[in-house]
């Protein structure tokens, strides 16, 4: 399993192409949440991936918002669930936030069924449940 980090200027088009699909696939279909999944975020992220053989089975990327960063478009591929993936991949994404932004705290708008997930990792509520594309999310902090 290989852990990569891009910046968008550094993605191939297979690669990007790849993480689209894949972000659709869970995001969109899975979710049955019909909203522009590909952004103008994307442009200025930092892509970060787990890659096994030529599969892409996990993806995250990384915006700083200038005071603080944040991550977001956390999925494993559905063929890949149920093998701790999820830990390994949060675990990478942390550590380059740890290691590229070391000072600034962390804010994610999780998915409130996720917050057990994301509190084992060190983060806590700091809003109430609202919701995003008819998705009860919560923000989070590090």
């Amino acid at each position: 399993m290989k852990y990569h980090v891009k910046d968008f200027s550094e993605l191939t088009t297979k690669e990007f192409f790849e993480i689209a699909k894949l972000r659709t696939a869970v995001f969109v279909v899975e979710q049955n949440c019909p909203y522009q999944e590909i952004d103008d975020i994307d442009e200025h992220a930092l892509h970060t991936w787990l890659q096994e053989e030529k599969d892409i089975v996990g993806y995250t990327r990384i915006i700083d918002n200038g005071e603080t960063v944040s991550f977001g478009r956390v999925l494993i591929d559905p063929n890949y669930r149920k093998h701790g993936l999820g830990n390994l991949l949060l675990e990478n994404t942390l550590n380059v936030i740890s290691e590229r932004y070391p000072e600034k705290p962390i804010i994610i708008g999780a998915q409130a069924h996720l917050t057990d997930f994301y509190g084992g990792f060190g983060f806590k509520e700091i809003s109430e449940v609202y919701l995003e594309d008819d998705i009860p999310h919560v923000k989070m902090r590090k």
